[in-house]
C-alpha cells in the first residue's frame, strides 16, 4: 500500500490545501454500549455497534471494535469470536479476534479487532458482531459505564 505523507514545514512557509488534505480527518463515527450482551451460536451484531459514515475515496480509515471484559463458555475447546464486518451480521468477514476456553473454566479477557479499510467514496455502514461455538455457562459480552465497548472510525490519511 502506497503512503502519502505530509511534507516537513518550515517557519514562513505558505500551508496549502493539498499540504492540508495530507492531514488525518480524525473520528468520523462513534458507537458504544454500556449494555451486556448475552451471546449465542449464530453470528449477530451485538447491542449499538453499528457505524455509519460517509467515506472519501483515496483515504484509509481504522475501524476498531473494543469489548472491556469477554467472558466465553464452561465448555473445553469452546470460543468466542468477535468480528467487523460491513453492512450487517452476513456481511463479509472484514477482521476477526477470538478468546477460547482451554479448560471447562469460564474465561474472561478484553478483546479488541481493528482493521484498515479503503474504498470508493460514499455512506459506508459496519457492525461489530459475536458468536460462540457454546452457550453452556452463560457466555457474555460485559460492560458497564465505567468499562463501555465501543465501535470506532478514524481517517488516518490519504494513499
Amino acid at each position: 500500500m502506497a503512503i502519502s505523507p505530509n511534507d516537513d514545514f518550515t517557519a514562513g512557509q505558505v500551508l496549502t490545501a493539498t499540504e492540508c488534505n495530507q492531514f488525518p480527518r480524525g473520528v468520523m463515527a462513534f458507537a458504544a454500549s454500556t449494555t451486556n450482551y448475552t451471546l449465542t451460536t449464530s453470528t449477530a451484531i451485538t447491542t449499538d455497534m453499528t457505524v455509519t459514515w460517509t467515506a472519501v475515496a483515496n483515504r484509509y480509515y481504522r475501524i476498531s471494535y473494543y469489548e472491556p471484559l469477554v467472558e466465553t463458555s464452561t465448555v473445553s475447546a469452546s470460543y468466542t469470536a468477535l468480528s467487523i464486518r460491513p453492512t450487517n451480521a452476513a456481511g463479509t468477514l472484514t477482521q476477526q479476534g477470538i478468546l477460547t476456553t482451554v479448560a471447562a473454566v469460564k474465561n474472561t479477557g478484553s478483546l479488541n479487532v481493528s482493521v484498515i479499510y479503503s474504498s470508493t467514496a460514499g455512506s459506508k455502514t459496519f457492525v461489530g458482531c459475536a458468536i460462540t461455538t457454546s452457550t453452556t455457562g452463560t457466555p457474555l459480552l460485559s460492560r458497564s459505564v465505567f468499562n463501555p465497548s465501543y465501535m470506532l472510525v478514524e481517517d488516518i490519511g490519504p494513499f
